[in-house]
């Protein structure tokens, strides 16, 4: 009797996960699935302590769901990717694996991971990949020179095209292969730090997840385009966490899209977060294209000679909420707090970081890794090289977002800053993105910083940073 083995990564669910369906396709194997921890690994890639502990209650959830369905998922914890490779050879030997399916992962060192597993395991094991967390496959949406599309509205409109010619499937969830397995095995946690997750925020388990996004799908979905901006408005999906991790598929996301708004492919209802399941995809693409986005380096060359400040003061202050600027602490406050930003707010303090404290936007992409609960590198990566007009498609650099006009646009009256900022209590609507201008009238202190910069001379520093980083390449073009 042949044995399957599945390498769960980041794909923790039984529903539409095409290594899970192609290793249970004989129903005459034997199919077991592993987990390998790598505690040393996500220390070097920054996961957060949230999304540690996501993880490990939904590998119990998945250890349940597959002990249900007949087969045994096995956890082990190792150092790193490079101890994987023998590790998984040995498992191999000892079960009689005859073949191993696993879903691609895109990052770089995950990539090479799975290439020296592939060499090692060679004829013995036979090893199948599949592309389950993008709806397409990178490097099937190119241009008609079959590159990379470096702007996303071509990238998006090509990708549709695509959608129209022929929808992904997804999968059904194994049946079940025997009797169900005990589930009284009490599981060991890996040794990492883990953090405690809001439940009322991010439900725990694959069901809870589907019906998030069924209950997402049915009308919110449709108002997106209309509340998505404005962070006191719970007008998100919030699906972003379970996506890092795969307990949904992008595809479960899509079909169920369309089945609540059919014509969404055609810019109807729902196109605005089609969009955004797009953009994921753009990002995830691109790590392919271009491997030097895993080794933190811009994809505009230029970009690299910016003269950075390095103002650890100022980088505290950032992080911890204490900036003076409302709309920029209650977001980071919110973040510490949940492990999650809204994603319009992640826009501006990556902005004020980059373009105010002229502070390097790979310190911030480093520090939103080690506190999202939906870190993700394609996605956090990208949107950090475009608000620090580094990246592909990015905002260009003279574009610099005015935090305090930002808050008076997306938060008038102050909702979302209240609930993260209690000491702005007593502040006036109308003063709220301004309190040290009340305080100052009132002839009051309030337990709040002032402004740590002035946003207009900022303004002017980074625009000159960036103007002198950009000469060196001027004088290469005129040669």
């Amino acid at each position: 009797m042949a044995t399957h083995l599945v390498w769960f990564r980041n794909d923790l669910r039984v529903n539409d996960n095409l290594a899970l369906a192609a290793a249970c396709r004989d129903p005459h194997a034997r199919v077991v699935g592993i987990f390998l921890a790598t505690p040393e690994q996500w220390q070097q890639h920054d996961m957060s302590p949230r999304q540690a502990e996501f993880i490990w209650q939904h590998l119990q959830c998945l250890h349940a769901a597959l002990a249900a369905r007949g087969i045994e998922l096995h956890i082990h914890q190792l150092n790193d990717f490079a101890d994987c490779v023998e590790y998984l050879k040995s498992f191999c030997e000892t079960q009689k694996v005859d073949a191993l399916f696993y879903n691609y992962q895109y990052e770089l060192n995950e990539r090479k991971r799975d290439a020296v597993v592939e060499k090692t395991l060679d004829v013995d094991v036979v090893c199948q990949g599949f592309d389950d967390s993008v709806l397409l496959p990178p490097g099937s949406v190119t241009t008609g020179n079959h590159e990379m599309y470096k702007v996303f509205t071509p990238f998006s409109r090509a990708f549709i095209k695509r959608l129209h010619e022929g929808l992904p499937e997804c999968v059904a969830p194994p049946k079940a292969r025997s009797a169900a397995l005990p589930d009284n095995e009490k599981l060991t946690p890996f040794d990492y730090p883990r953090q405690p997750v809001d439940a009322n925020l991010f439900p725990i388990g694959e069901q809870q997840a589907i019906n998030q996004l069924r209950q997402f799908c049915r009308q919110p979905v449709a108002d997106y385009g209309e509340q998505r901006d404005f962070p006191s408005v719970d007008g998100t999906s919030r699906l972003s966490a379970y996506l890092a991790i795969g307990v949904l598929s992008p595809r479960q996301c899509l079909h169920r899209l369309l089945k609540e708004h059919p014509q969404a492919l055609d810019g109807d209802a729902g196109a605005i977060w089609l969009n955004e399941l797009i953009w994921r995809e753009f990002y995830r693409h691109l790590l392919v294209a271009y491997p030097k986005l895993c080794r933190h380096q811009p994809f505009i060359p230029w970009t690299d000679n910016v003269s950075w400040q390095q103002d650890e003061q100022q980088f505290i202050a950032w992080q911890q909420g204490q900036t003076g600027y409302p709309i920029v602490d209650a977001a980071m406050r919110q973040l510490n707090t949940t492990g999650w930003m809204h994603n319009r707010l992640r826009m501006v303090v990556a902005s004020f970081l980059v373009k105010d404290l002229l502070i390097d936007w790979r310190q911030g992409e480093r520090y939103f890794m080690s506190q999202l609960i939906d870190g993700d590198l394609a996605a956090n990566n990208g949107g950090w090289q475009w608000a620090a007009s580094t990246g592909t498609d990015a905002a260009p650099y003279f574009r610099i977002f005015n935090p305090t006009t930002q808050g008076e646009r997306f938060d008038k009256k102050g909702e979302f800053i209240r609930q993260w900022l209690p000491e702005l209590g007593i502040v006036p609507d109308q003063y709220i993105h301004t309190p040290w201008i009340w305080a100052e009238k009132q002839q009051l202190t309030l337990d709040y910083p002032h402004p740590i910069v002035e946003h207009k001379q900022a303004r002017i520093a980074t625009l000159a940073a960036y103007e002198v980083a950009r000469k060196p390449e001027e004088k290469e073009h005129e040669k």
